[in-house]
């Protein structure tokens, strides 16, 4: 993935998550349903900034932006920011 779509990719699921508590707040969703989803998207996230973050260290150091790769979740769930 390149900048440009993790960015896009971090984008759409900022807009999910809004989507996600409008219909909570209209009772469309249980709470227990809006709280997994919610993991869900959160994870996402913290993949699409790890990525973007590996591609820019690699970028700094001269080195080929392309080699950066997503980690698991239980690998970037515990840095800290």
């Amino acid at each position: 993935m390149k900048d440009d779509e993790i960015l896009r990719r971090i984008g759409e699921l900022i807009d999910e998550e809004h989507i996600l508590r409008g219909r909570l707040a209209a009772g469309e969703l249980t709470t227990e349903e809006e709280h997994e989803r919610i993991r869900t998207l959160e994870s996402g996230l913290d993949q699409c900034w790890d990525l973007l973050r590996q591609r820019r260290a690699s970028r700094d150091a001269g080195e080929d932006p392309d080699i950066g790769v997503p980690r698991p979740v239980d690998e970037i769930e515990d840095y800290e920011q």
